[in-house]
């Protein structure tokens, strides 16, 4: 019984495959000369640690409280107003991983090229 027992084991072991896991598809830019944006051209998305996203437009004081999940639609929205705008994503150390894979999948699915990936401070 106990030889059976191994070499199923066995079987198993050798037949089992393991995915890799591929991880986040990013394209990093060639490094370049640092070019000066207006902040009217850049759309700052804050995520913060309650499960909730700041969007804050260019050099506005006004900040909009928003789930990840809206995030597409307000993109769609201000990308229509201004083709050249530049999502500046940054992330609360403490914020859930996820919450950044969402507000980057729906950047994605609103056909965003341009995103900036920062840590929040303070």
């Amino acid at each position: 019984m106990a030889d059976i027992a191994f070499l199923l084991l066995v079987f198993f072991l050798v037949t089992t495959v393991f995915p890799k896991d591929r991880g986040l598809r990013i394209v990093l830019p060639e490094q370049a000369e640092e070019v000066e944006i207006s902040q009217r051209n850049i759309l700052h998305i804050n995520i913060m640690p309650d499960g909730l996203v700041r969007i804050r437009r260019g050099d506005s004081q006004n900040e909009q409280t928003v789930s990840p999940r809206d995030v597409e639609g307000i993109w769609r929205i201000e990308v229509a107003q201004n083709p050249n705008l530049i999502a500046g994503v940054k992330t609360h150390p403490d914020a859930e991983h996820r919450l950044m894979i969402q507000v980057l999948d729906g950047l994605q699915v609103a056909g965003a090229e341009r995103i900036s990936l920062q840590l929040l401070e303070g």
